[in-house]
């Protein structure tokens, strides 16, 4: 009977998809694939982990709405979530902004094939557009309000990342399609090369680099004093530069006020 109990709890042990206490998740939005992700995360996950003295590991997720849910179940110690996510995941379950890109804003592009002849946004009336998901901020929730407080009837396709929303307008699957200008610079330059920005939105505050409640105060002053001076090292410029950052910033809870003032109500049902 004891072997027994200690093998379901060996097994129970294996099975828990939390990792050890000594040990951070550092999730990030897939705004692209899993695979580009961790190949330009990773690196900065590793770098972190050498300054704050505490293992952190890169995660992601197969899709936003997924991400969505992990962030509200509290599975990530770290997370790099956009605009509307953080406003929304700071109440529930109470994640608090650390740092954000510095003396930068987010800006949602529409998106048409390079020798598309469309030119303006009225002249997308009734079609089939790309997006990443439903709450991507910039890439679908800011162009489609844009969009239907201007009479323009569309109907969005939600194809999981950024980089399929570039690739399938890029290949003539849908006229046009959402995203934001850091992923379109860092999608593949033979899919870019076949794509120009029809429209872009205002600036609104950028992502944010938040933490869990869980994290302590000390812990989570070494985490955001080691983004801030990456920028001041040498290897945390290169690490930066890969994802197209400059630099990093303390961020407090009251930045992301232009975004709660927008009122959007489209994740909710969540919390």
């Amino acid at each position: 009977m004891r072997t027994h109990l200690s093998a379901l709890l060996l097994c129970a042990l294996l099975a828990s998809p939390y990792v050890a206490a000594d040990t951070l998740t550092f999730g990030i939005v897939p705004q692209q694939s899993a695979k580009k992700l961790a190949r330009l995360w990773t690196p900065i996950s590793n770098y972190l982990s050498e300054k704050v003295g505490v293992k952190i590991l890169f995660s992601t997720a197969n899709d936003i709405p997924t991400f969505e849910k992990r962030v509200l179940a509290g599975e990530y110690d770290i997370a790099y979530m956009n605009p509307y996510h953080y406003t929304l995941f700071h109440q529930t379950p109470g994640y608090e902004a650390i740092a954000k890109q510095q003396d930068r804003k987010i800006k949602g592009i529409i998106v048409v094939a390079k020798d598309s002849s469309i030119t303006s946004l009225d002249q997308l009336q009734g079609e089939t557009l790309a997006f990443p998901s439903p709450a991507a901020f910039a890439a679908s929730v800011l162009p489609q309000a844009k969009m239907a407080k201007d009479g323009i009837d569309v109907t969005p396709k939600y194809v999981s990342s950024h980089d399929s929303v570039y690739l399938t307008v890029s290949k003539g699957l849908f006229p046009a399609g959402g995203g934001v200008i850091r992923t379109f610079n860092n999608t593949a330059p033979d899919v870019r090369d076949n794509l120009r920005v029809l429209w872009s939105t205002p600036g609104y505050t950028p992502h944010a680099i938040a933490v869990h409640p869980r994290i302590d105060m000390e812990l989570r002053h070494k985490i955001q004093q080691a983004l801030i001076n990456m920028s001041s090292d040498p290897e945390g410029q290169a690490l930066l530069k890969t994802i197209h950052f400059k630099a990093l910033e303390v961020a407090e809870d009251h930045d992301w006020d232009d975004v709660r003032a927008l009122n959007i109500k489209l994740l909710e049902h969540l919390l």
